[in-house]
């Protein structure tokens, strides 16, 4: 299992989680693979699937890379805008992403071809700056929330904006369940939690100051990070707090992964293991089942001596090579850096 992180400082950081030798301790070490100036400014996005990552920044471009193989394959220059969400659409079926989808500071949507990465189409389903972007797990709709304060939905297989509604306050974030049957809405220290048929408002999640980074989980578990340095579990069923880290890290937490099996199938139990990042450059994995009882120590630690923005994670299996379309790679299969 690998972790990618990016940073105000333009550097891209990947990790892989081992297990100890000794698994009565269940102890893991997160491995360095690469560090990588990737980006000329801040990153504020990173995403993963499979051996695939891609960064977005506010320099307007999206970086991919192979994680099998530690190197750059290329950019992609068509947002024209500080790139605020990329997300990938990979079936179940498939070891590879088919597309790419990406959201900007001006109101754009780019979607991708992921063989080769080409340029498919480009929506425009905000008049203000699209805050965040999440696909639903068939690969057919997406939800943006943006600076106007609004909703949309996006049917990608035709291209085109389907639903647009007034929110009344600006969201930062909005992520589909695992199941797509269900949405969250996150608005400064509320996260609303929605039916995705019709948008009807089942729960309000209150936490303790501003949410950050919102990730679903398996069951209906729905993983919270903020201002409060806290990660909160909820559960979405009932709309109450399942359990806490509390002060997980010393800064804000700005990324949450739910670590599954390492053969890339989803652990149908629910999944214990947690990564989290933060601003202060210290990303932990966590045993989440501990947080039930007593204040959990983390099973792993890196300290990077960056800002963190962002956190995503992948199980690598045996993957083929992808290549952008457009790209501008600073060499061929150009090596990432150690740390």
């Amino acid at each position: 299992m690998s972790l990618v992180a990016g940073s105000y400082e333009r550097f891209i950081w990947g990790f892989k989680l081992k297990p100890s030798i000794n698994n009565s301790d269940q102890t893991l070490t997160l491995i360095p693979l690469f560090s990588y100036p990737s980006h000329l400014s801040q990153i504020k996005t990173v995403a993963v699937s499979g051996p695939i990552v891609a960064s977005g920044g506010s320099d307007d471009t999206i970086h991919l890379y192979d994680l099998r193989t530690s190197s750059s394959l290329g950019s992609l220059h068509e947002p024209s805008a500080t790139v605020t969400s990329v997300s990938f659409y990979t079936p179940p079926h498939l070891n590879l992403p088919l597309n790419l989808i990406s959201a900007a500071a001006d109101g754009s949507v780019c979607i991708y071809n992921a063989e080769p990465f080409v340029l498919f189409k480009t929506l425009w389903p905000h008049k203000k700056d699209i805050n965040d972007l999440s696909l639903h797990p068939s690969g057919k709709l997406a939800l943006t929330v943006g600076r106007d304060e609004c909703l949309a939905m996006l049917n990608l297989v035709r291209g085109r904006r389907s639903f647009y509604c007034r929110l009344g306050k600006e969201a930062s974030l909005v992520k589909y369940d695992l199941s797509g049957n269900k949405f969250v809405m996150a608005m400064e220290e509320k996260v609303s939690v929605h039916e995705a048929e019709d948008a009807r408002l089942l729960f309000e999640l209150d936490n303790q100051k501003r949410v950050l980074c919102v990730t679903p989980g398996e069951n209906g578990l729905l993983y919270t990070g903020g201002e409060d340095r806290n990660i909160t579990v909820w559960d979405t069923n009932s709309g109450k707090p399942a359990y806490c880290i509390e002060d997980a890290h010393s800064a804000r937490v700005k990324g949450i992964v739910v670590l599954t099996k390492s053969d890339g199938a989803v652990d149908r139990d629910d999944p214990y293991l947690v990564a989290s990042a933060s601003s202060d450059g210290v990303i932990r994995v966590w045993d989440v089942r501990m947080a039930m009882k007593v204040k959990p120590n983390p099973l792993a630690e890196v300290k990077t001596k960056s800002r963190l923005t962002c956190l995503a994670g992948s199980s690598i299996k045996s993957f083929g090579r992808h290549q952008a379309g457009k790209s501008e790679p600073k060499g061929k299969d150009v090596a990432m850096e150690g740390p």
